[in-house]
């Protein structure tokens, strides 16, 4: 049983033939800066479920309201494991309302960048980018759903 439970999305621009995912661009901490993950974040005791703080994370994040679609299935039940005391679970989503933008949290931005991550090529682009090493397992599971 893992302590944190952390959520993220796969935020693609077509549920059904996604051509693009989206990927942020870590702020912090300062070992992370620079690398590229999934938007999410931890889920906290009042969210009903991890549905509802991934919704409630990219609203905070990105400015967004987004429909959530499939999980991206891990290999625990709560997902994929980050380090000994946390997992994250990934859902593919798509925006439904608001404009992606970089959010604020704290003093800064939790990203220095957004960019949209072409899946053609077998996922060259994605498997281009510096992902955080506990991410990239599952940009390889995001890439096999759409091949």
């Amino acid at each position: 049983m893992f302590r944190t439970q952390v959520v993220g999305a796969a935020v693609l621009d077509d549920p059904e033939n996604p051509a693009r995912f989206l990927a942020a661009q870590r702020a912090y901490p300062e070992t992370l800066r620079g690398m590229w993950e999934f938007p999410g974040g931890k889920a906290d005791p009042e969210d009903a479920t991890c549905q509802d703080a991934l919704i409630r994370e990219c609203a905070e994040e990105l400015d967004v309201d987004l429909r959530l679609h499939q999980e991206i299935p891990g290999p625990h039940p709560q997902g994929w494991p980050l380090k000994d005391s946390a997992a994250m679970r990934v859902w593919t989503a798509t925006v439904v309302d608001g404009e992606l933008m970089l959010g604020h949290q704290y003093d800064g931005a939790d990203h220095l960048e957004l960019r949209w991550i072409p899946m053609e090529d077998a996922g060259q682009a994605a498997r281009d980018l510096e992902w955080i090493p506990a991410d990239r397992p599952i940009v390889e599971a995001l890439l096999a759903l759409y091949r």
